[in-house]
Protein backbone atom coordinates (compact mmCIF):
# COMPACT_ATOMS: atom_id res chain seq x y z
CA UNK A 1 0.00 0.00 0.00
CA UNK A 2 2.72 2.47 0.97
CA UNK A 3 4.78 1.63 -2.12
CA UNK A 4 1.89 2.68 -4.35
CA UNK A 5 1.45 5.89 -2.35
CA UNK A 6 5.20 6.51 -2.60
CA UNK A 7 5.12 5.98 -6.38
CA UNK A 8 2.41 8.65 -6.73
CA UNK A 9 4.09 11.13 -4.38
CA UNK A 10 7.48 10.63 -6.04
CA UNK A 11 5.99 12.11 -9.22
CA UNK A 12 6.18 15.43 -7.40
CA UNK A 13 9.40 17.29 -6.65
CA UNK A 14 10.90 16.24 -3.32
CA UNK A 15 10.09 19.47 -1.49
CA UNK A 16 6.54 19.65 -2.90
CA UNK A 17 6.01 16.00 -1.92
CA UNK A 18 7.06 16.76 1.65
CA UNK A 19 4.55 19.61 1.95
CA UNK A 20 1.79 17.56 0.30
CA UNK A 21 2.33 14.54 2.58
CA UNK A 22 2.44 16.51 5.84
CA UNK A 23 -0.68 18.48 4.85
CA UNK A 24 -2.46 15.25 3.94
CA UNK A 25 -1.54 13.80 7.33
CA UNK A 26 -2.97 16.87 9.07
CA UNK A 27 -6.23 16.46 7.13
CA UNK A 28 -6.46 12.71 7.77
CA UNK A 29 -6.15 13.16 11.52
CA UNK A 30 -9.24 15.38 11.61
CA UNK A 31 -11.33 12.40 10.48
CA UNK A 32 -13.35 10.45 13.10
CA UNK A 33 -11.39 7.67 14.88
CA UNK A 34 -8.23 8.60 12.95
CA UNK A 35 -6.05 8.76 16.09
CA UNK A 36 -7.15 5.26 17.11
CA UNK A 37 -6.64 3.99 13.56
CA UNK A 38 -3.11 5.41 13.24
CA UNK A 39 -2.06 4.02 16.61
CA UNK A 40 -3.44 0.60 15.68
CA UNK A 41 -1.70 0.67 12.31
CA UNK A 42 1.74 2.04 13.20
CA UNK A 43 2.36 1.97 16.95
CA UNK A 44 3.75 -0.75 19.19
CA UNK A 45 2.93 -0.01 22.81
CA UNK A 46 4.79 -2.14 25.32
CA UNK A 47 6.61 -1.11 28.51
CA UNK A 48 9.56 -3.28 27.46
CA UNK A 49 10.26 -0.74 24.70
CA UNK A 50 10.72 2.06 27.25
CA UNK A 51 14.21 3.54 27.43
CA UNK A 52 15.58 5.81 30.17
CA UNK A 53 18.37 7.86 28.60
CA UNK A 54 20.01 11.07 29.89
CA UNK A 55 17.30 11.44 32.50
CA UNK A 56 14.35 11.22 30.09
CA UNK A 57 11.85 8.39 29.62
CA UNK A 58 11.29 7.44 25.98
CA UNK A 59 8.25 5.24 25.33
CA UNK A 60 10.21 3.59 22.53
CA UNK A 61 13.73 4.17 21.15
CA UNK A 62 12.73 5.26 17.62
CA UNK A 63 12.73 8.98 16.87
CA UNK A 64 12.20 11.24 13.89
CA UNK A 65 15.43 13.05 13.04
CA UNK A 66 15.71 16.81 12.72
CA UNK A 67 14.92 18.30 9.33
CA UNK A 68 11.51 16.74 8.79
CA UNK A 69 9.58 19.01 11.16
CA UNK A 70 11.66 22.17 11.12
CA UNK A 71 9.05 24.45 12.72
CA UNK A 72 7.29 22.08 15.16
CA UNK A 73 4.21 22.00 12.95
CA UNK A 74 3.80 18.20 12.68
CA UNK A 75 5.22 16.63 15.84
CA UNK A 76 1.83 15.53 17.22
CA UNK A 77 0.88 13.84 13.95
CA UNK A 78 4.29 12.16 13.62
CA UNK A 79 3.91 10.83 17.15
CA UNK A 80 0.93 8.83 15.89
CA UNK A 81 3.17 7.18 13.28
CA UNK A 82 4.97 5.11 15.89
CA UNK A 83 7.78 7.43 16.96
CA UNK A 84 8.80 7.64 20.60
CA UNK A 85 10.34 11.07 20.14
CA UNK A 86 10.49 13.88 17.59
CA UNK A 87 13.42 16.22 17.04
CA UNK A 88 12.32 19.56 15.62
CA UNK A 89 14.54 22.00 13.74
CA UNK A 90 17.16 22.92 12.98
CA UNK A 91 15.88 26.15 14.58
CA UNK A 92 17.82 29.41 14.36
CA UNK A 93 17.16 32.61 16.35
CA UNK A 94 15.88 34.50 13.29
CA UNK A 95 13.75 33.19 10.44
CA UNK A 96 15.69 32.45 7.27
CA UNK A 97 14.66 31.10 3.85
CA UNK A 98 17.55 28.68 3.44
CA UNK A 99 19.28 28.04 0.15
CA UNK A 100 17.73 28.56 -3.28
CA UNK A 101 15.49 25.87 -4.75
CA UNK A 102 15.83 23.21 -6.01
CA UNK A 103 17.67 22.02 -2.90
CA UNK A 104 16.23 18.56 -2.21
CA UNK A 105 16.83 15.59 -4.54
CA UNK A 106 16.01 11.89 -4.58
CA UNK A 107 18.50 9.21 -5.63
CA UNK A 108 15.91 6.45 -6.02
CA UNK A 109 18.38 3.80 -7.19
CA UNK A 110 20.34 4.33 -3.97
CA UNK A 111 17.30 4.91 -1.71
CA UNK A 112 19.00 8.15 -0.74
CA UNK A 113 18.44 11.89 -0.63
CA UNK A 114 20.73 14.86 -1.23
CA UNK A 115 19.73 18.08 0.49
CA UNK A 116 21.20 21.54 0.78
CA UNK A 117 18.26 23.12 2.60
CA UNK A 118 20.42 25.54 4.60
CA UNK A 119 18.56 25.64 7.93
CA UNK A 120 15.37 27.06 6.39
CA UNK A 121 13.00 27.73 9.28
CA UNK A 122 10.61 30.35 10.66
CA UNK A 123 12.78 31.24 13.67
CA UNK A 124 12.37 30.59 17.39
CA UNK A 125 9.37 32.87 17.90
CA UNK A 126 7.20 30.97 15.41
CA UNK A 127 8.39 27.60 16.72
CA UNK A 128 7.44 28.60 20.26
CA UNK A 129 3.90 29.42 19.09
CA UNK A 130 3.61 25.84 17.82
CA UNK A 131 4.94 24.34 21.06
CA UNK A 132 3.14 26.53 23.62
CA UNK A 133 0.04 24.34 23.85
CA UNK A 134 1.89 21.04 23.56
CA UNK A 135 0.06 18.13 25.20
CA UNK A 136 2.62 16.13 27.20
CA UNK A 137 0.17 13.48 28.40
CA UNK A 138 0.97 11.10 25.53
CA UNK A 139 4.59 10.73 26.68
CA UNK A 140 6.03 11.94 23.37
CA UNK A 141 9.49 13.46 23.86
CA UNK A 142 10.29 16.55 21.76
CA UNK A 143 13.88 17.64 21.21
CA UNK A 144 15.13 20.93 19.83
CA UNK A 145 17.92 20.94 17.25
CA UNK A 146 19.52 24.40 17.29
CA UNK A 147 21.91 26.19 14.93
CA UNK A 148 23.25 29.58 13.97
CA UNK A 149 21.84 31.92 11.35
CA UNK A 150 23.65 32.01 8.02
CA UNK A 151 24.39 35.72 8.40
CA UNK A 152 26.04 35.19 11.79
CA UNK A 153 29.84 34.85 11.51
CA UNK A 154 31.45 31.93 13.32
CA UNK A 155 33.07 34.23 15.85
CA UNK A 156 29.57 35.21 17.02
CA UNK A 157 28.01 31.75 16.70
CA UNK A 158 27.85 31.17 20.46
CA UNK A 159 25.36 34.04 20.80
CA UNK A 160 22.97 32.38 18.31
CA UNK A 161 23.09 29.00 20.04
CA UNK A 162 22.45 30.57 23.45
CA UNK A 163 19.60 32.71 22.09
CA UNK A 164 17.93 29.63 20.63
CA UNK A 165 18.48 27.60 23.80
CA UNK A 166 17.11 30.30 26.10
CA UNK A 167 14.01 30.83 23.95
CA UNK A 168 13.14 27.15 23.48
CA UNK A 169 14.15 25.93 26.94
CA UNK A 170 10.64 25.85 28.47
CA UNK A 171 9.17 24.01 25.48
CA UNK A 172 11.47 21.12 24.56
CA UNK A 173 12.82 18.13 26.48
CA UNK A 174 16.40 18.09 25.18
CA UNK A 175 18.69 20.08 22.90
CA UNK A 176 20.98 19.08 20.05
CA UNK A 177 23.80 21.45 19.12
CA UNK A 178 24.13 21.17 15.35
CA UNK A 179 27.58 22.08 14.05
CA UNK A 180 27.72 19.37 11.38
CA UNK A 181 25.37 20.42 8.59
CA UNK A 182 27.30 20.81 5.32
CA UNK A 183 24.77 23.32 4.00
CA UNK A 184 25.61 26.42 6.06
CA UNK A 185 28.89 28.02 4.96
CA UNK A 186 31.80 27.34 7.35
CA UNK A 187 29.54 25.73 9.97
CA UNK A 188 31.61 22.55 10.14
CA UNK A 189 34.61 24.61 11.21
CA UNK A 190 32.90 24.74 14.62
CA UNK A 191 33.59 20.99 14.93
CA UNK A 192 37.29 21.75 15.38
CA UNK A 193 38.48 21.01 18.91
CA UNK A 194 38.95 24.44 20.49
CA UNK A 195 35.95 26.27 18.92
CA UNK A 196 33.73 23.29 19.78
CA UNK A 197 34.84 23.18 23.42
CA UNK A 198 34.21 26.92 23.75
CA UNK A 199 30.73 26.60 22.21
CA UNK A 200 29.67 23.59 24.28
CA UNK A 201 30.93 25.08 27.54
CA UNK A 202 28.96 28.27 26.80
CA UNK A 203 25.79 26.29 26.02
CA UNK A 204 26.21 24.19 29.18
CA UNK A 205 26.70 27.36 31.24
CA UNK A 206 23.50 28.91 29.79
CA UNK A 207 21.59 25.69 30.49
CA UNK A 208 22.82 25.66 34.10
CA UNK A 209 21.08 28.97 34.77
CA UNK A 210 17.67 27.29 34.49
CA UNK A 211 16.08 25.63 37.52
CA UNK A 212 15.35 22.51 35.43
CA UNK A 213 18.24 21.75 33.11
CA UNK A 214 17.75 20.06 29.73
CA UNK A 215 20.03 17.33 28.38
CA UNK A 216 22.47 18.75 25.82
CA UNK A 217 23.62 16.61 22.90
CA UNK A 218 26.08 17.24 20.09
CA UNK A 219 25.40 16.21 16.47
CA UNK A 220 28.48 15.26 14.45
CA UNK A 221 29.29 14.54 10.82
CA UNK A 222 30.18 11.08 9.49
CA UNK A 223 33.14 12.54 7.59
CA UNK A 224 35.39 12.92 10.64
CA UNK A 225 38.69 11.04 10.82
CA UNK A 226 39.55 8.72 13.72
CA UNK A 227 41.74 11.42 15.28
CA UNK A 228 38.85 13.88 15.05
CA UNK A 229 36.55 11.30 16.65
CA UNK A 230 39.12 10.93 19.45
CA UNK A 231 38.89 14.71 19.91
CA UNK A 232 35.08 14.42 20.09
CA UNK A 233 35.36 11.76 22.82
CA UNK A 234 37.76 13.97 24.78
CA UNK A 235 35.46 16.98 24.40
CA UNK A 236 32.40 14.96 25.45
CA UNK A 237 34.17 13.81 28.60
CA UNK A 238 35.65 17.23 29.40
CA UNK A 239 32.39 19.15 28.95
CA UNK A 240 30.25 16.40 30.53
CA UNK A 241 27.77 16.66 27.67
CA UNK A 242 24.76 14.37 28.00
CA UNK A 243 24.96 12.56 24.68
CA UNK A 244 25.93 12.46 21.03
CA UNK A 245 23.94 12.21 17.78
CA UNK A 246 25.86 10.18 15.20
CA UNK A 247 25.61 11.04 12.41
CA UNK A 248 24.52 13.91 10.18
CA UNK A 249 24.59 13.68 6.38
CA UNK A 250 27.79 13.03 4.43
CA UNK A 251 29.50 14.98 1.66
CA UNK A 252 31.00 11.74 0.30
CA UNK A 253 29.60 10.52 -3.03
CA UNK A 254 31.49 7.21 -3.28
CA UNK A 255 29.82 3.94 -4.31
CA UNK A 256 26.53 5.38 -5.57
CA UNK A 257 24.42 3.50 -8.12
CA UNK A 258 22.99 6.74 -9.53
CA UNK A 259 24.91 7.93 -12.58
CA UNK A 260 27.71 10.33 -11.73
CA UNK A 261 26.50 12.92 -14.27
CA UNK A 262 23.10 13.06 -12.57
CA UNK A 263 24.63 13.32 -9.11
CA UNK A 264 26.95 16.09 -10.32
CA UNK A 265 23.94 17.95 -11.75
CA UNK A 266 22.34 17.94 -8.29
CA UNK A 267 25.31 19.86 -6.93
CA UNK A 268 26.47 20.19 -3.36
CA UNK A 269 24.63 19.01 -0.28
CA UNK A 270 24.47 16.33 2.37
CA UNK A 271 23.74 12.74 1.36
CA UNK A 272 21.47 10.62 3.56
CA UNK A 273 19.92 7.18 3.25
CA UNK A 274 21.24 3.69 2.56
CA UNK A 275 24.71 4.75 1.34
CA UNK A 276 25.34 6.32 4.76
CA UNK A 277 24.40 3.21 6.78
CA UNK A 278 27.83 1.55 6.95
CA UNK A 279 29.80 4.69 7.81
CA UNK A 280 27.36 5.93 10.45
CA UNK A 281 27.46 2.51 12.15
CA UNK A 282 31.28 2.56 12.03
CA UNK A 283 31.28 5.96 13.75
CA UNK A 284 28.84 4.75 16.42
CA UNK A 285 30.92 1.64 17.09
CA UNK A 286 34.19 3.61 17.24
CA UNK A 287 32.78 6.21 19.64
CA UNK A 288 31.15 3.59 21.88
CA UNK A 289 34.23 1.36 22.07
CA UNK A 290 36.85 4.08 22.44
CA UNK A 291 34.83 5.99 25.02
CA UNK A 292 34.08 2.74 26.88
CA UNK A 293 30.40 3.64 26.65
CA UNK A 294 30.84 6.76 28.76
CA UNK A 295 27.99 8.66 27.04
CA UNK A 296 24.74 7.69 25.27
CA UNK A 297 24.68 7.75 21.46
CA UNK A 298 21.64 8.50 19.33
CA UNK A 299 22.25 6.52 16.13
CA UNK A 300 21.04 7.89 12.81
CA UNK A 301 21.96 7.30 9.18
CA UNK A 302 20.73 4.74 6.67
CA UNK A 303 18.18 2.86 8.78
CA UNK A 304 15.83 1.31 6.22
CA UNK A 305 14.98 -1.98 7.95
CA UNK A 306 14.71 -3.63 11.35
CA UNK A 307 18.08 -5.30 10.74
CA UNK A 308 19.68 -1.87 10.15
CA UNK A 309 18.25 -0.68 13.45
CA UNK A 310 19.44 -3.71 15.41
CA UNK A 311 22.92 -3.34 13.88
CA UNK A 312 23.19 0.22 15.22
CA UNK A 313 21.95 -0.82 18.65
CA UNK A 314 24.53 -3.61 18.71
CA UNK A 315 27.20 -1.08 17.71
CA UNK A 316 26.44 0.95 20.83
CA UNK A 317 23.48 3.24 20.10
CA UNK A 318 20.99 3.77 22.93
CA UNK A 319 18.35 5.47 20.75
CA UNK A 320 17.74 5.64 17.00
CA UNK A 321 16.44 8.21 14.54
CA UNK A 322 14.89 7.84 11.09
CA UNK A 323 14.50 10.26 8.22
CA UNK A 324 15.31 9.01 4.72
CA UNK A 325 14.33 5.43 5.59
CA UNK A 326 10.98 6.73 6.81
CA UNK A 327 10.43 8.46 3.46
CA UNK A 328 11.31 5.38 1.41
CA UNK A 329 9.68 2.76 3.67
CA UNK A 330 6.85 4.68 5.32
CA UNK A 331 5.56 4.51 8.92
CA UNK A 332 5.26 0.71 8.80
CA UNK A 333 9.06 0.77 9.20
CA UNK A 334 8.62 2.13 12.73
CA UNK A 335 6.37 -0.79 13.64
CA UNK A 336 8.75 -3.37 12.16
CA UNK A 337 11.71 -1.90 14.06
CA UNK A 338 9.88 -1.66 17.37
CA UNK A 339 8.67 -5.26 17.03
CA UNK A 340 12.24 -6.41 16.32
CA UNK A 341 13.59 -4.47 19.31
CA UNK A 342 10.86 -5.92 21.50
CA UNK A 343 11.79 -9.46 20.41
CA UNK A 344 15.49 -8.70 21.03
CA UNK A 345 14.72 -7.29 24.49
CA UNK A 346 12.63 -10.31 25.49
CA UNK A 347 15.27 -12.76 24.21
CA UNK A 348 18.00 -11.01 26.21
CA UNK A 349 16.07 -11.21 29.48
Amino acid sequence: MYRFFRFLVFQLSAETAHSFTTNLLHFALYLPFSNWFFRKLFCVENPKLTRNVFGLTFKNPIGLAAGFDKNAEHYEQMGLCGFGFIEIGTVTPLAQPGNDQPRLFRLIEDEAIINRMGFNNKGVDEVIKNLKNRDKSDGLIVGGNIGKNKITPNENAIEDYILALNALHPYVDYFVVNVSSPNTPNLRELQEKEPLKELLNAVKKANALFEIQRPILLKIAPDLSDSQLDDIIEIMQETQLDGLVATNTTIDRGGLKTKKERVDDMGSGGLSGKPLAKRSTEVIRYLHQHSKGSFPIMGVGGIHSADDAIEKLNAGASLLQLYTGFIYEGPFLNKRINKAILTKTINEQ
